[in-house]
């Protein structure tokens, strides 16, 4: 009777084996999950960065054709749209009479799926308001549209370029 009672009170190692078993199946089955879940999140955060510097680029564009930001500035293009990212980020001088300057966005944003020690301007395909919408090439002469130029598909089945 003694005995039996001894054995009773640890686990056996074909209790261990199939814990563990069981543990290894859950796991493997979370781990796509998580992999899904950490795209989601950057996809997220990409519409949002694409959103804010678009914003930013109809701003200008907006305060161009109203006058505040000057026809004759360095600026802007004939078209009125900045020439560079940067200029989002300088900012510019107003035409009102307290000179004051302008700055559409605090910094260039960080593409989510780019390297990191990629410069964030650089990390982005801009458009010209000449340039095709599908051009494959930046015509540099103004920052009228800003994208991920990417083959990739998103989780929706969309091209990140496309966005």
């Amino acid at each position: 009777m003694l005995l039996n009672k001894a054995r009773q009170k640890g686990i056996t190692l074909i209790e261990l084996v199939v814990t563990l078993v069981i543990l290894s199946i859950l796991a493997v089955a979370a781990l796509p999950y998580a992999e899904l879940s950490v795209k989601r999140n950057k996809e997220i955060e990409l519409r949002r960065s694409l959103r804010i510097m678009r914003n930013a680029i109809d701003d200008f564009h907006q305060d161009w054709k109203n006058g505040k930001i000057p026809k004759t500035s360095d600026a802007a293009s004939d078209d009125g749209y900045p020439k560079t990212l940067s200029i989002l980020t300088e900012g510019v001088d107003l035409t009102t009479i307290t000179g004051k300057r302008k700055r559409y966005l605090r910094r260039v944003l960080a593409n989510p799926f780019s390297e990191q020690s990629i410069p964030n301007e650089q990390q982005w395909f801009l458009r010209s308001y000449q340039d095709d919408i599908d051009a494959t090439n930046w015509g540099g002469k103004d920052v009228y549209d800003i994208r991920y130029n990417s083959t990739i598909k998103a989780l929706d089945g969309s091209e990140y370029a496309t966005w």
